[in-house]
């Protein structure tokens, strides 16, 4: 018997979660589900995001300001084309995070809700 625990899902706060689920599920091009009554998206193998909108949602600052909204995570997505995947993103409402430090290995990026998130070569 494994007594191992496995990530069940990861929730994310926002101030739109239909809107934030549309935009990961054409941004990952992972299917649009519900879980536990919440709007959600799954992948393939499994791992499942959902949104939660939040009353007094606050953006993070990134990169981290003192006295401001600190992320608390972020994402890392490994693509094949980053060029490609940042126009797509952008095209989905994200924005480029106005300091970059991956050179040409990543680009972080700014999600509808705020949120960095970096697209990564594989």
């Amino acid at each position: 018997m494994n007594n191992e625990t496995l990530l069940g899902n990861v929730m994310i706060d926002c101030d739109d979660e239909i809107k934030l689920q549309k935009f990961y599920s054409e941004l990952l091009g992972w299917k649009r589900c519900e879980l536990f009554s919440r709007p959600a998206i799954c992948s393939s193998n499994g791992i499942v995001f959902l949104f939660i909108e939040e009353a007094e949602y606050v953006p993070p600052v990134w990169p981290e300001e003192h006295g401001k909204q600190q992320k608390q995570m972020h994402f890392d997505f490994q693509v094949d084309n980053l060029d490609n995947a940042v126009k797509k993103a952008e095209k989905l409402g994200a924005v480029k995070a106005k300091e970059q430090f991956g050179k040409n290995q990543f680009i972080t990026m700014i999600d509808p809700a705020g949120h960095p998130f970096c697209l990564c070569k594989k």
